[in-house]
């Protein structure tokens, strides 16, 4: 069967220029590309034809042959001199097409000098913890912290050749950072060894890096804690990780922040709960009690007549603040009624005194809960 003219399959005249040629590929290879038309053998040879054409009129010596001889500049060395040049190399040529049209979402063209990958690599991120207390936390705090990391090499300036000396392009794969091998239909790319991808090569390398371009040291840098951070916070420092290869940009520092724990408070987000055990006095006959804050005042909770064990107070706007907020949390006092303990001989009198003037209504909850299990029992006999 004749083949069709290369202008008709792309839909474009014979005078369309570079720009053209390529929308009308694109939009046509994206209609019948095999991945969007699994199984339909006529779509399969369409796309063929499509790349075959495009791969021809892309190229101003093979579309000048192409214009003058047509079909026959590409048969069998026709007299445009370029046998084999169309369905021959047609692996090759469509990993060229698709480098040519889809490379710009791959990261960059590929192949050509200075192609490849780029010497200059970012650095790695840093992770850094970091204790604080729980006043750091509440108040906000500015720290000085030390880091060993690796930083930019001052005696080559970070491109790791030694001074007077620059990088070369990689003469193995052009400084593409890739090479290719032609495996029958597939054209085959990998890494170039020689360069470990990167398209350059130092050939005198700089004493004090060994051509890495960084060198370790111990920086002080300085941290800003803002007040109301939690337990896990992640401050991350831009720029303050490790020095990229070869001049590459730095990574990034983040610093985990852990609370420690507190003599008197738990946290419970901006909330802040104390246990204050009182007296069995207090509880029963009420009173004042002192306790502490977290900015290190003192607050004066009330305690009424009949305080049991578990009881909370509530003091508004003494917790924690809210990280970038205006607003604050509040403190939650618990009681806890102790028992008296170690007893002398005049207290346990009086405690016994007591329990024999005391009558149903002193002790409500006790009272009521053996008159039920009496009557349970009377009842179940």
């Amino acid at each position: 069967m004749a083949k069709r003219d290369y202008y008709d399959v792309l839909g474009v005249q014979k005078g369309a220029d570079e720009k053209e040629l390529k929308s009308a590929f694109r939009k046509l290879a994206k209609e019948h590309h095999p991945d969007r038309n699994p199984g339909n053998d006529d779509a399969e040879m369409k796309f063929k034809e499509i790349g075959e054409a495009y791969e021809t009129l892309k190229d101003p010596q093979k579309r000048a042959a192409y214009d003058q001889f047509g079909h026959a500049a590409f048969e069998g060395g026709g007299p445009g001199g370029f046998g084999g040049g169309g369905q021959g190399d047609f692996g090759s040529s469509m990993s060229d097409i698709f480098d040519d049209l889809f490379g710009e979402f791959m990261g960059g063209r590929r192949g050509g000098g200075g192609g490849g990958r780029s010497s200059r690599q970012r650095g790695d991120d840093l992770r850094y913890n970091m204790d604080i207390s729980l006043l750091d936390a509440f108040e906000g705090k500015s720290a000085k912290i030390r880091v060993p990391s690796s930083v930019t090499c001052e005696t080559c300036s970070g491109d790791g050749a030694k001074p007077g000396t620059s990088p070369t392009s990689c003469r193995t794969c052009g400084g593409a950072g890739k090479v290719r091998a032609s495996q029958g239909f597939f054209t085959i790319e990998r890494t170039c060894t020689s360069c470990q991808g990167r398209g350059q090569v130092i050939d005198d390398p700089c004493v004090d890096c060994n051509g890495a371009g960084r060198v370790t040291k111990e920086r002080t840098l300085s941290v800003n804690i803002p007040a109301g951070v939690e337990d896990g916070t992640r401050i991350r420092l831009a720029g303050e990780g490790e020095a990229g290869l070869r001049g590459g940009p730095s990574g990034d520092l983040y610093i985990f922040l852990s609370i420690e724990s507190h003599e008197f408070f738990q946290r419970d987000g901006a909330d802040l709960f104390c246990r204050a055990p009182i007296s069995m006095t207090t509880a029963a006959l009420g009173g004042q009690i002192e306790v502490p804050t977290v900015d290190g005042g003192r607050s004066r909770v009330k305690i009424p007549e009949g305080a049991e064990s578990g009881k909370q107070f509530r003091l508004r706007g003494k917790g924690m603040p809210v990280l970038r907020s205006k607003a604050v949390g509040d403190m939650y006092i618990q009681v806890e009624v102790e028992t008296p303990k170690n007893l002398n001989k005049r207290q346990k009198e009086l405690l016994k005194e007591f329990e024999e003037a005391s009558t149903d209504t002193t002790s409500p909850d006790s009272s009521g809960f053996f008159s039920r299990v009496k009557a349970f029992f009377d009842g179940d006999a």
